[in-house]
């Protein structure tokens, strides 16, 4: 028997959303902090269920909505395969000393006042090398959380400098996947994308670093000494802290810089860790171990538990244990099994139009440069929340809006800067998106304790937005590009 499929009513679109943010709502409220744990991925399934449901209504087959469900979860591969690679790599990093180097030199060379703007504006610049707001958030990102930790700092407020300066680098670095993805999805060049970009984008990260100095001088200064001194030491008695450690991050940002792509750069900057934890820090390869066998064997059983599993140093101090300590592989999984749960509700929702009905519904609405401006973005941010992928939030955006752009009058640079002050900057606020998750996960903060101080990431949208309204860089396509 052949089904007639039927385009959704926006109510049928619109009821696995509800079920969705309901849902979450209550989990949150009951879970707190520990909705990530499992929860959250089940009513993500559930809601998927429930998109499933409307699907068959409109006439789809369980092939078709397995298919898309298939498709989702494939688009989100890279990300997960990376994600457990930078399990291992910050396993390999901390037992090579790698990490505790970045801590230890860090304390000695910034203060608390300058801290948070000092940590923006590395991330930018890391970000920007290497085009990847992933890769800084798992190398210095992870520094630099235990440096503010150190210094007393809320590690909500540490991870948001870090992650605006780390999106402020992957939005305009010509090396960022996003940044190429934008201007091919509205039909621009890469550079007069990223110079368009420049002028919403430059006064986003400037207010953002002046908050960050301003926070940083609102910090109690009469706690800046928590212990630095015994920090040190401590790190000092358990390693060989070395200027040489710091040759690994930077093979792998030399390889990022030349578009090596990020799972082999990633691999062999945890293969290399592992080799400098043999060299210098086989005491911590052995603590690490806790095996009886002979010498080599006592040397692999620590290296690999330090790739896959929990493992953590001790040391005299108790906050330095509680900073030098990794999940490995396995710390990861709850994170990709929360993108899985994300990509099948994604999946059915895309796959059943039910997304596309509600875009389209939105598109109605537009009446003005400033309004489609702010649809745009909305669209971005709700594929966002409901898709969980940040590529999503700019495909199917960038698809929908490119006919309406062109026949508005506006050349795709406009859309293209939308689309990645928008899409890009915010999935990294979404607990349950791709990007949320990562973060979560490699800093070790949860996305509702750092979203608040994204300030960059915050910005960003409502900075587009402004633009809109007030028609400022907003370029108009001449008679020759219409034609």
């Amino acid at each position: 028997m052949i089904r007639v499929k039927r385009e959704a009513s926006l109510l049928e679109a619109f009821v696995p959303i509800l079920f969705l943010i309901v849902f979450l709502s209550v989990n949150v409220y009951i879970f707190g902090d520990a909705a990530l744990d499992g929860s959250n991925q089940i009513v993500l399934i559930l809601s998927g269920g429930v998109a499933a449901l409307m699907a068959f209504r409109l006439g789809y087959t369980w092939d078709e909505i397995l298919g898309g469900v298939t498709k989702s979860i494939n688009s989100a591969m890279p990300s997960m395969l990376i994600l457990l690679m930078i399990g291992s790599l910050a396993g390999s990093w901390l037992i090579s000393g790698i990490v505790p180097a970045m801590i230890y030199y860090g304390l000695l060379i910034l203060s608390p006042t300058i801290f948070l703007f000092a940590a923006c504006v590395v991330c930018a610049i890391v970000s920007m090398a290497t085009g990847s707001s992933w890769t800084t958030s798992a190398t210095v990102g992870i520094a630099l959380i235990g440096i503010g930790q150190t210094m007393g700092i809320h590690e909500g407020l540490v991870a948001g400098a870090i992650l605006s300066g780390a999106y402020f680098g992957d939005k305009m670095s010509p090396l960022s996947d996003t940044t190429n993805l934008a201007p091919a999805m509205a039909g621009t060049d890469l550079f007069t994308h990223i110079r368009y970009m420049a002028y919403t984008t430059l006064p986003s990260i400037s207010i953002t670093l002046v908050i960050f100095f301003v926070l940083g001088f609102m910090h109690d200064t009469a706690s800046e000494d928590l212990g630095t001194a015994a920090v040190l030491q401590a790190i000092e008695a358990k390693f060989h802290v070395s200027i040489y450690l710091f040759i690994v991050p930077a093979v792998v940002i030399f390889m990022i810089v030349k578009k090596v792509p990020a799972l082999p750069a990633l691999l062999a900057g945890t293969l290399l860790g592992i080799v400098f934890a043999l060299v210098f820090q086989p005491e911590v390869v052995r603590e690490v171990a806790q095996y009886d066998g002979a010498a080599w064997q006592v040397m692999f059983v620590g290296c690999m538990k330090a790739l896959y599993g929990s493992v953590g140093v001790n040391t005299s101090h108790e906050m330095v244990n509680e900073l030098l300590s990794s999940g490995g592989m396995y710390g990861m999984l709850n994170t990709v099994w929360l993108i899985i749960s994300a990509m099948i509700f994604g999946g059915v929702m895309e796959g059943s139009g039910l997304l596309k009905k509600i875009a389209h519904s939105i598109i109605q609405v537009v009446n003005s440069t400033g309004s489609l401006i702010a649809s745009t973005a909305g669209t971005c941010l709700f594929f966002n929340v409901t898709a969980s992928d940040q590529y999503l939030a700019i495909v199917v955006p960038g698809r929908m809006y490119a006919d309406i752009y062109r026949e508005k009058g506006l050349a795709p640079e406009n859309l293209s800067r939308t689309l990645e002050d928008s899409g890009t900057v915010t999935s990294v606020l979404i607990p349950w998106n791709t990007c949320g998750a990562y973060h979560s996960s490699v800093l070790g903060v949860s996305t509702l304790a750092f979203a608040p101080y994204c300030f960059f990431n915050i910005i960003s949208p409502i900075m587009t937005v402004l633009f809109g309204y007030l028609n400022l860089k907003i370029r108009k396509l001449t008679n020759k590009e219409k034609v």
